[in-house]
């Protein structure tokens, strides 16, 4: 009787702890707070911050024949990260 006892406790422990860590990996309101809190803000800073850069480097960017390159990575690569992305996606912007 005690083995039973202490193998359906046993059981029952290991159970217990599994199912909450289950249902908090779905959980993703903590990203999309802080998504829509601090990323969001960031990444359209950057994106005003690049505009103003791309315009005084533009005529550079034009003597080296660089500008689709120059704005792609100062204007547009912020830009989508801001406006396109999905809300509390991450994956976007570490590539």
């Amino acid at each position: 009787m005690k083995t039973k006892l202490l193998t359906a406790l046993c059981a029952l422990a290991l159970l217990s702890t599994t199912a909450p860590t289950s249902a908090f990996a779905d959980d993703k309101s903590l990203d999309v707070v802080a998504d829509v809190g601090l990323v969001r803000p960031g990444c359209f800073v950057a994106t005003i911050g690049g505009t103003a850069l791309f315009v005084l480097i533009l005529p550079f960017a034009a003597a080296s024949k660089s500008v689709k390159k120059t704005a792609h990575t100062l204007v547009t690569v912020p830009a989508q990260a801001t406006f396109t992305r999905p809300i509390g996606e991450f994956d976007s912007l570490q590539d």
